[in-house]
Parts: structure tokens; sequence; C-alpha cells
């Protein structure tokens, strides 16, 4: 972990600034908006809601996440798979949580780009030059904007990266200062740091309870800054967050005291708002508007690259956790943690262009925003009581931790399903559901699979491969036969591999790699061990790589074997006679074996579904050579049936002639 994980520096906040709050920060664009759609403009109404905003921030925001759930860090990696990867040897169970929480993060992904840019795109009819402008010209320029920035994910934000924190430091400022101007509209305002006018609210005003599904969307960025950990640190994330939250809160006052002063008594219908009226644009000064809106629109870019950035490094995280198919990831940059996966960025383009076409508007939008996301709180908060479970906290305090959150997080998702799902809810459900079952077919389809992957003791097989790599009756299959293998005991082997080498086709090879990739809780592992089982003749190579290293094992190997040459463990030069006296280096050739469900099994109707969902989505996804970052022109892929459920009763009786005996 870097030494200065905890400390904060002048860069460091600025950095923490541009990538940690872009979801978090721009919810002034429309929390507002949400809680007073067509309810009368109250004292009690504004006070409850500014009450709930500041003490939803306090003990969400605030406490479980900047407090409690930073802890949880995987040397210095953040978010719901690294959590996982800290305790999932813990409870085979905590697996669906972390399926749960991290397809409701993706389902995030497709909303939040949508409902930010869009909210901000609207303040143009704050503008008398475009009062007029078209909800369908608004709609033209959000999916502008959003194909212009799902484009450039391919060059990398490496340097786009650098110029985000001073324009989001600018951006809290703006706040700050919007909401400082009309502080003292309304001097009541004040009483909203009282959490007594929240429940209030929540208690006393008509279906008030179901006013949370609105506030919710203050802290709906909160899962995104634990993702995003490792990128800023302890240090940076926490005490820029005093910055932040201050802002945020002075923000929020001024709109409630401007609301209070200007609006008490009206009633501001789903029609007006989506003609303009904003109470975040509402404090703007007119000579202010124009920058004010360019500035917003640049903050919802920002907030939607960090979605977008961490959707793809979640992505990776499931695949090396085996929660998800293989697919391609280039790296861009050289910058640590700078990746691209073309699949993902064109799945998220596509949802938020249909979201955007879908919904319209951004109070459209709000009716499906935070649902999916709640889930994913609530999923964090068991996974992180299990991690204290595991550091041996209290269970007085466990338990009161899991009371307080449940409690809160089940009151926001009750309140999310009743007052959302008719309205737009269902659509991120819908996502997040689907995105959910391909992660649970790829885990389960693994556990049926395993059920019939055997393993052999190697020892007993060795006198018969050595026969074989001497038999000069049998053609030379290559110089060095490397097999990746899945075994975890370094003196086992699978049983497919022994049939591959001696039975199907046998091959014969002067030296027999077996290569083992174990993947480590430790996310930027990257070791490896040898084991030189006969010498220069059978050897097992573990690399030992984090779930957030790239498998590029072609390039590992190479690197192994030139260390191993360099100590003199092994002479890779060809044993051809002509060859070996010019010291050519003998070729290397990868045996991939690709499985197929055969039709000789007997599974269950439920268990027969998941393995055909499985082989249809492996089809879709990156073959086993390119998935592991084999080079093709020396890879050979063998395919064999995955016989998981045997046949054991078949109907079959020998019929004899005629005449014949029996």
């Amino acid at each position: 972990m870097n030494k200065n994980f905890n400390k904060a520096t002048p860069l460091g906040l600025i950095i923490a600034l541009g990538i940690v709050y872009g979801d978090l920060g721009t919810s002034p664009l429309y929390v507002f908006n949400a809680i007073i759609r067509d309810k009368v403009i109250t004292p009690q109404l504004v006070l409850g809601g500014l009450s709930c905003i500041i003490w939803t921030l306090t003990l969400q925001t605030t406490i479980k996440y900047i407090t409690l759930t930073l802890k949880a860090d995987n040397n210095g990696e953040g978010g719901i798979f690294s959590l996982y990867a800290l305790i999932r040897r813990q409870k085979k169970w905590l697996v669906f949580p972390a399926m749960i929480g991290g397809a409701a993060i993706m389902a995030d992904g497709m909303i939040t780009p949508p409902i930010t840019v869009t909210s901000a795109v609207e303040g143009l009819k704050q503008i008398p030059f475009f009062s007029e402008i078209s909800g369908t010209a608004i709609i033209y320029i959000v999916i502008i904007i959003l194909l212009a920035l799902f484009f450039s994910q391919q060059f990398g934000t490496a340097k786009i990266g650098k110029l985000f924190g001073p324009i989001m430091f600018l951006w809290f400022l703006m706040l700050l200062i919007l909401g400082s101007m009309h502080l003292f509209d309304n001097l009541n305002i004040f009483k909203a740091l009282n959490p007594y006018y929240a429940i209030q609210l929540l208690t006393l005003y008509p279906n008030g309870f179901f006013i949370l599904g609105a506030v919710f969307l203050c802290t709906t960025g909160a899962e995104a800054l634990y993702s995003d950990l490792g990128h800023c640190g302890r240090g940076n994330i926490r005490i820029s967050w005093i910055y932040v939250k201050t802002a945020l809160i002075i923000n929020y006052l001024g709109q409630g005291s401007w609301l209070l002063a200007n609006y008490k008594g009206q009633v501001f219908s789903k029609e007006v708002m989506d003609n303009g009226f904003n109470p975040f644009y509402g404090i703007m000064p007119d000579n202010f508007k124009i920058v004010g809106i360019a500035i917003a629109t640049i903050a919802a870019i920002i907030a939607s690259q960090a979605l977008i950035s961490g959707s793809f490094t979640l992505i990776s995280e499931s695949i090396r956790l085996n929660l998800w198919p293989k697919m391609k990831i280039n790296f861009p940059t050289e910058e640590r943690g700078q990746l691209y996966i073309p699949g993902i960025n064109t799945l998220l383009l596509i949802g938020c262009l249909g979201v955007v076409i879908y919904f319209q508007t951004s109070s459209n939008m709000e009716g499906a925003y935070g649902l999916a996301i709640t889930l994913c709180m609530l999923a964090t908060s068991i996974l992180f009581a299990n991690y204290l479970i595991s550091k041996r906290t209290p269970k007085i305090l466990v338990s009161l931790y899991l009371a307080v959150y449940l409690l809160i997080e089940l009151s926001f998702l009750v309140a999310n399903l009743v007052d959302k799902f008719p309205h737009g809810g269902f659509v991120t459900l819908i996502i997040g559901g689907g995105l959910f079952i391909v992660m649970y077919v790829w885990f389960r389809a693994r556990k049926i699979k395993n059920r019939y992957v055997e393993f052999v003791r190697l020892e007993q097989y060795l006198p018969t491969i050595q026969e074989l790599s001497n038999d000069l009756s049998i053609p030379k299959y290559a110089t060095h036969l490397v097999y990746l293998t899945s075994a975890n005991n370094p003196k086992e082997i699978e049983h497919k591999i022994v049939y591959s080498i001696l039975n199907q086709k046998p091959k014969r090879a002067d030296i027999y790699w077996f290569v083992h990739v174990d993947t480590q809780d430790d996310p930027y592992a990257a070791e490896y061990t040898v084991d030189t089982i006969v010498p220069n003749e059978i050897i097992r190579v573990e690399l030992r790589l984090g779930f957030r290293m790239e498998p590029r094992i072609n390039l590992m190997f190479k690197k192994v074997i030139m260390e191993m040459v360099a100590n003199k463990e092994v002479n890779i030069t060809s044993r051809y006679e002509s060859l070996q006296k010019n010291n050519v280096v003998g070729d290397f050739q990868f045996i991939v074996l690709e499985k197929f469900l055969s039709q000789d099994n007997e599974l269950p109707i439920f268990e027969k579904l998941i393995m055909k969902m499985y082989f249809w989505i492996k089809k879709m996804s990156l073959s086993e050579e390119r998935g592991f970052g084999l080079e093709q022109s020396n890879v050979t892929v063998e395919k064999f049936p995955l016989i998981v459920a045997p046949v054991r009763k078949l109907k079959l009786r020998r019929a004899f002639p005629e005449g014949e005996e029996q």
C-alpha cells in the first residue's frame, strides 16, 4: 500500500475533487426538483426536505462511507468487489450481495450520465435567447454530448483527468457562493439543521415517508466514492469531503431559502419543471446563467466520466473473480488503473441513449434514478458487517451498525419501490436484473462444471510422459508444450490434460510446462513460483496475480522463461541437432482446452437452463486464448465434451436374428 495512502496533499485533494465527487457533487441539479414536484411550497415541506438531505449526507455519506467503509481497503483499493475479495473465504453466500451490488452499480452507470447531462442542458431554458428551445432539441444536444463522451473513452482519460480537479473545485465554489447569496432570504431555513423537521416530514406530512425516494438522490454517489478509494487515498477523500459537504449543504439551504421567500404557497407541476423551472438555476443571477450552465454541463460530463471509468474497473475485477465472462480489455495509457473495455463502453452507450430517448426529460429520469443503487448500498452494508466480524469487532457494535443502516436503507428501498417503480424505476431494475443474471449464470455454471473436473496425481503419469518424450517413433509436436492448469495443488493435474497428452493424438515434446494462474485477494499482486518436477522435462509455473491485474500470460510466461534461463534452471535451446548447434531457441506451443456441453448429460431442468445460457454467453465473450493474452499463432484449441451429469440408466438391449441362440 502507498505510504501516503492516509495522508492528504494539496495535489491529492484537487485530484480527489475531480475523480470522487462527480455524482454526489451534481445532485443539487435535480434533488430539490424531485422533492417539491406537484407539492405546495410550505415551510414543513422545504425545511423537512432540507433536514432529510442534511442528515442523509451525514448518516449515509459521512458516517457510513467516509468514516467507516473507507477503512475496508484492500491493499489501498476500494469498491464492492474489493470488499468482497477481503471476505470471500469466510462465507460462500457472500458472493450474492457482491453480485447484486455490482449489477446495481452498472445499472446506475446507465442512468447517471443521462440525468446529470440532461439536467444541465435543460438550464438553457433559463436564458432568454433559448427560452423557447424545444424538448427535442435538448434531447439531440444530450445525445451528441453522450456520443462524444463515450467515443473519447478509447483514448484514455489520463490527460482529461488532470483537468477534472480544478473544474470541480470551481463547481463546488460556485455552489458555495450561489447558496450563500440566498441563505438569508428566509432566516427560518437554518431550522433544517434540526433532525426534528425531517422526522416531522416523514411522519406527519401526507405521504411524507415516500419523499425519501427523492431525498435519496443526494447520496447516490457515495458508493462510487468508495470505489475510487485506490485512485485518491483515504486521507485526500476525507479532507476534501469537508469542503464538498459544506458547499452542498449551503447550496441546498440557499435553494430552500429562495423557494420560501419567493414561492411560498405555490405548486410546481411536472409540466412547469419540464419547461425550465429549477431552484438550482433560480438562485443564479441572470447575467451569470450562461457561465453557470456551461460549468454545470462540464461538471455533469465529469460526473458521467467517473461512472463510466468505474464501470470499466468493476467489470475487470468481476472477470478476474470469475463473476463475468472474459472481455477484451485495452490499456490506453501506462497510468495505473487506466483501462478501456470496448464491449462495456458500447453497452453503457446503448443503455444511456435508450434512457434519454425513453424518458426525454430529467424529471422523468428521476423516477428511475436511485432505486438500483439502494440495493447496492444494502449489499455493501452486509459485506462490511462481515468485514467488521473478520476484524474481531465486538458483536454489539456489528449489530448496532447493521440495525442502523439496514433500517435506513430498507426505508429508502421501500420508499423508492413505492414512489419510483411505477414511474420508471422498473427500467433500472430490469437492467440490473439482467446484469445480475449474467453474473449468476457465469458463477453457477462454474460450480456445476467443477463437479466434472477430475484431478489425478501427476507422479503416476511422470514415467509415461517421459517415455513419450523420448519415443522417436512419434513425430515431435513441439519443443516446448504449455498447458494452462486449474489445479491448485502442484502435485495434481487435470485428467483431461493427461488425456490430451497421451490419448488425443499423443503429443511428444522435449519439455512439458504446466502454468497455473492463482487470483489473489491483493488487487495488484504480481509474482510467480517455479516447481521443477523433472529438470528440463516437466516444469510447473504458478502465476499469482491480483484481481485487478490483466492475465497477460504470453508476456508473463516469456519473462519467467528469461529469468529461468538467466539462472541456468532450464535449457530452452531446440533439441534438433541442426538447430541445437546454432543455439536456436525451440518453439513454444500452447494448448487450450475448450469445453462444450455434451449431449450425454442428465441435468435437472434448472441446471440445464443455466448451462445452456452459460455456453450462449460464452459464444459472445472473448475466447479462452485471447482472454489469457495468448498469441493465436502458437495456440492450439482442443475441444472436449463437458459431462457434468452422466446418463446412468440407458435403455438398450441386444437383439438377435431369428433362429440364433441368445
